[in-house]
């Protein structure tokens, strides 16, 4: 795979993961009585807290699956079957329901949490980070991967900002589409995640 198929494979399972759109709804909410700049601030805050959170799990997960004893390839084919579930729900708009059902009561406090975390920065987030970051050995490519990290955050961040007409432009049926359609193509890496990790333990 060369190297800006690898980037665009990272971005795109990222932000189906993080799934900026699908919460766009639910920060609107949480911030509905915010001034325009309390909301501008509150997403800057989402977007390096996330940042911050998954940068510490990408750097230190594969020392951790190490300690553990568990093998890289134990870890594709666990995360990619849990990959799969979150495009399972995605596809099928459970995923929209239960980020519904986190948030609870609209308020300013509750777009940094759960939205930052668990729902931006959650497992899913994590695992695919752990899974890229398990194929690079250097530097160099470790790098890159935050560096598209933190565009993918900027593209969630932008969402954020710009929540209210964009929940105008796509409507509910909008919305829907784009959903299933990322879940489609974060449900294909999932199975080539599988794929890789069985060829990996087959003697």
């Amino acid at each position: 795979m060369s190297p800006a198929h690898f980037a665009v494979n990272f971005f795109v399972a990222l932000f189906a993961l993080i799934d900026p759109v699908g919460s766009a709804p639910l920060f609107a909410a949480a911030t509905a009585d915010a001034t325009a700049a309390g909301r501008r601030l509150t997403a800057v805050y989402i977007a390096i807290f996330s940042f911050v959170f998954m940068v510490f799990f990408f750097v230190t997960g594969v020392s951790l699956l190490r300690f553990f004893g568990i093998s890289l390839a134990a870890f594709r084919i666990a995360g990619g079957l849990l990959l799969f579930a979150i495009a399972f729900e995605m596809v099928f708009q459970r995923r929209t329901e239960r980020k519904a059902d986190q948030t609870g009561q609209p308020g300013a406090a509750l777009a940094t949490f759960p939205l930052a975390i668990p729902l931006m920065a959650g497992p899913g987030a994590i695992t695919a980070m752990m899974l890229l970051a398990s194929q690079l050995d250097t530097p160099m490519g470790l790098a890159a991967l935050i560096a598209i990290m933190g565009a993918t955050l900027l593209a969630a961040y932008i969402v954020f900002r710009f929540a209210g007409p964009l929940e105008r432009l796509l409507g509910r049926q909008g919305e829907a589409v784009l959903g299933r359609l990322l879940g489609v193509l974060l449900a294909a890496l999932a199975v080539q995640y599988v794929a890789d990790g069985v060829r990996a333990l087959a003697p």
